[in-house]
């Protein structure tokens, strides 16, 4: 027995800045020349043009909540506790949107059958969560179990996905709504340090959900049956990054390296996990990587020696969120979903996160070739 995946929907916060607002504000902060260099340089090269925010402190005529400037014109960072209930009260509104958009967009499924709830978020902490509160706004049966994984970074939604796929082939009547929520840009650094500069050209708001259960979508219905999910190590990038709780906030660790780590060992480590599931690199069609930052899928596909099309998706991803931590790879399946040309595919899915993880998932996508694509209108509130 199968577990599919039936729908996946995403939902961003209110405030959109693009990246070259984002770029020359970082540049006004800091008066070291050759610090506002390698910010120019940095974003630049990001691959990124617009990413979405719960803070809309820096749109042009706003009053300043969290990231207040001081004398100097500088934003004074908030502390952790002031971030934190940002979090709150934003991951509450926009996880019980989400919930709502998902449940209704599910053709064949309503609040009535939801079993549990799985909630995935790194960038906040906040008890009862979002995951009781979309029970309690959309009036789903208190007796729906609720699991919470935290601080597991942008490789989450595997372990989210997995359990819910474990819960399926139990009981096949469970029906589990999956969600990964993050508000990484809660933890904004007015650094110099190339650590954080690089988090700070990187990183985006955003949610994203899914209903996973053992029923066969209905024909010409567009999912995801799942095949495999692994779990691997890369033990010599363990340093390059990190992610602790400072006083001011996450305190980010993404060295430069980090695309050259995964580029140095994806090939083995993917060949290896394919060939246990009696697969071979050629056998995949589509591609579901995880946009940690353009030099990670450039490497990415130097490595696998894919075809220049291959990480499109991943690539629209990156230039229209940033990358949105664990709820980035679900954006990624969402719209190879919608841009399916074929009635069906073998994906493979991976991501990245902190140790350094590689999470790898195979997937086959069902009842495609008909979906009719939905091309979001994005409202920038920032140049």
């Amino acid at each position: 027995m199968h577990a599919y995946f039936h729908q996946i929907s995403t939902a961003v916060p209110n405030f959109l800045y693009s990246q070259p607002f984002a770029r020359d504000c970082m540049k006004s902060w800091s008066t070291v020349h050759r610090t506002q260099r390698i910010i120019q340089s940095i974003y630049d090269r990001s691959g990124i043009e617009t990413r979405y925010s719960a803070c809309g402190d820096f749109v042009p005529g706003r009053e300043p909540v969290l990231f207040k400037p001081g004398p100097d014109g500088i934003p004074i960072s908030p502390g952790t506790g002031e971030r934190n209930s940002l979090y709150a009260s934003a991951a509450r509104e926009l996880a019980v949107k989400l919930a709502r958009k998902t449940i209704e967009s599910a053709e064949g499924f309503a609040k009535d059958d939801i079993t549990h709830i799985i909630f995935a978020s790194c960038t906040g902490f906040a008890n009862p969560g979002p995951d009781y509160h979309i029970i309690r706004e959309l009036g789903l049966s208190d007796r729906v179990q609720r699991y919470t994984l935290g601080f597991m970074g942008c490789y989450a939604a595997f372990p989210a996905l997995r359990m819910a796929s474990q819960f399926c082939q139990a009981d096949p009547n469970a029906v589990v709504l999956v969600m990964c929520l993050e508000l990484c840009s809660l933890h904004l650094q007015i650094s110099d340090t190339p650590d954080s500069i690089l988090a700070n050209s990187l990183f985006g708001d955003g949610a994203a959900a899914a209903i996973v259960s053992a029923r066969k979508p209905k024909p010409g219905r567009p999912a995801f049956r799942v095949c495999d999910f692994t779990s691997s190590l890369i033990p010599s990038g363990e340093q390059d990054m990190a992610w602790d709780i400072g006083n001011h906030g996450f305190n980010m660790v993404l060295s430069s390296y980090v695309p050259d780590i995964i580029g140095t060992n994806i090939r083995q480590m993917l060949d290896t996990t394919l060939q246990g599931k009696g697969m071979a690199l050629d056998d995949i069609t589509e591609w579901a990587v995880h946009p940690g930052g353009r030099a990670i899928l450039d490497r990415v596909e130097e490595s696998l020696s894919l075809d220049a099309d291959a990480l499109s998706a991943s690539r629209q991803v990156l230039r229209d969120y940033g990358n949105m931590s664990s709820a980035t790879v679900m954006f990624v399946l969402k719209e190879l979903l919608e841009s399916a040309e074929t009635h069906e595919a073998l994906t493979c899915a991976m991501a990245f996160g902190p140790g350094l993880t590689v999470e790898t998932a195979v997937f086959e996508r069902v009842g495609c070739g008909s979906a009719v694509r939905a091309v979001p209108v994005l409202q920038p509130v920032a140049a």
